[in-house]
């Protein structure tokens, strides 16, 4: 998950902004929530993660993922000595404290899309509006 310095320089001027990053990335955020429900195998939580956003998470990026949030300590990765190997992954208290918070706000943003997407059409209609005004206005300078 990329962020906004180098690794060690974002961990020393702001640690905590880096965890909120990762917690809130995008796929940061869909692990955390799935997670919630029950421990996943690898395949498993892929499949569950690009079934709830609609995309696909490919395997680097998953990975990655799981990876950050295991060094901050909010998955915990359980790899079983058997052939063929199995991982397991499941949330820490730590990571279940942060899924909770995570979940709370993407139910909030669900309850509020109505009011979402009238913001967006008042928008849009406002902008439309003033677009529409600047070409008149255009028009009739170019005229004059």
């Amino acid at each position: 998950m990329p962020v906004s310095r180098s690794g060690a320089d974002a961990e020393a001027l702001c640690p905590h902004r880096l965890v909120l990053e990762h917690v809130t990335s995008r796929w940061g955020v869909l692990v955390l929530i799935e997670l919630l429900e029950r421990s996943y195998r690898f395949s498993e939580l892929r499949r569950a993660v690009g079934g709830s956003s609609g995309r696909t998470v490919s395997e680097k990026m998953l990975a990655q993922t799981l990876q950050t949030l295991e060094r901050d300590g909010l998955v915990h990765r359980d790899a079983k000595p058997v052939i063929p190997p199995r991982v397991d992954y499941s949330l820490t208290d730590l990571g279940r404290e942060a899924a909770e918070q995570v979940r709370a706000l993407a139910r909030w943003t669900l309850d509020r899309m109505d009011r979402v997407e009238a913001a967006r059409r008042a928008y849009d209609g406002a902008r439309d509006d003033a677009r529409a005004h600047d070409e008149a206005r255009d028009v009739r300078s170019r005229a004059s």
